[in-house]
């Protein structure tokens, strides 16, 4: 044993509460959920411009097999594990089979500065770690030096070639996923209008993030669907249709930017129009106007906006979005 492991810090600083993710239960549910409705989607992913579907059953599973494939490469229930990345299906299958196995996970912005990034390392000094892009690897192997670097770092795209001399211990997630059943390629879909449809276009710089995402999506047994990538987020999100968004106070204000960016100019007579479409939904030439513009944010579905308890929203919250905002415990 290394005098690194012996003298691995606590989790005890101002912020590590909030990206610990905090969940009871969560193995249960899912396998009441892989039960119950085993051949329904519970995850779906767009990926390479094509839409990607895992069943309850399918999750179920791959975290059985993540977990063996965790416990092989050392992880246990004194370990840390840490994912950087976007949130996405193989993040949320990994976090949850390493706290099956009793491990501590915990959340780190995926654009931190490297200086910011060695720091976090040396306080949080992760047994072992997840990232996504191949430029998360090489600053990674950067700030991992003089003995800060975790034991195995999982990479969820094709390994890059590492600067000559680097030593970090890599792993490609579909190695520890090892052989099942791919996630089944769409061609066509769209969610009944009576099943919900949760959607995220958030990563691990939310702090608790994780924790949201896992509770709302295991409490409600619903399929959580996620953009390609943060650029492609509104025209993904049409696609999906979906009927709640599980958003960050900073994200939900960026949605309302973009949405005050996309409707026309205030004072023009096509904002008015907007405007007055809101303040009479009851007459039927409004109810029109409301339902494209909700359309084209991909708001057609929608029923509700996660937030915090006890959160507001913003004053400058346009209509659209603030009428959807609700507290859910």
């Amino acid at each position: 044993m290394s005098v690194h492991e012996l003298k691995r810090p606590p989790t005890a600083d101002a912020s590590a509460p909030k990206d610990r993710l905090q969940l009871s239960g969560a193995l249960e549910q899912l396998r009441h959920w892989a039960q119950a409705r085993p051949l329904h989607n519970a995850l779906r992913h767009k990926r390479h411009g094509h839409w990607y579907a895992w069943r309850w059953i399918d999750a179920l599973r791959a975290v059985e097999r993540l977990a063996d494939g965790l416990r092989q490469q050392g992880l246990s229930a004194d370990s840390r594990l840490v994912v950087s990345a976007l949130f996405e299906p193989d993040l949320l299958l990994l976090a949850l089979a390493a706290h099956s196995i009793g491990a501590e996970v915990l959340s780190l912005d995926p654009e931190l500065a490297p200086e910011a990034l060695r720091q976090r390392l040396w306080r949080l000094q992760p047994s072992h770690a997840f990232v996504h892009s191949r430029q998360q690897v090489l600053d990674w192997v950067a700030a991992g030096e003089n003995a800060l670097a975790p034991r195995l770092l999982i990479v969820g795209q094709a390994l890059p070639r590492l600067p000559q001399g680097a030593h970090q211990p890599l792993l490609e997630f579909s190695q520890l996923l090892g052989r099942g059943e791919p996630p089944r390629r769409q061609a066509y879909w769209r969610a009944p209008v009576s099943a919900g449809q949760l959607w995220s276009e958030e990563g691990t710089q939310w702090q608790g993030g994780l924790t949201v995402l896992l509770e709302q999506w295991l409490d409600s047994g619903q399929c959580l669907a996620f953009a390609e990538s943060r650029g492609s987020a509104h025209h993904d999100r049409r696609e999906v249709a979906p009927s709640g968004l599980l958003l960050s106070p900073q994200r939900l204000q960026r949605l309302a930017d973009d949405i005050e960016s996309r409707l026309a100019p205030p004072g023009s007579w096509r904002r008015r129009l907007c405007e007055w479409a809101l303040a009479h939904p009851q007459q039927l030439l409004p109810r029109l106007l409301k339902q494209r513009v909700r359309h084209l944010l991909g708001f057609s579905r929608l029923q509700f906006i996660w937030q915090a308890p006890q959160a507001t929203p913003q004053p400058a919250t346009p209509a659209w979005i603030a009428e959807f905002t609700r507290n859910i415990a």
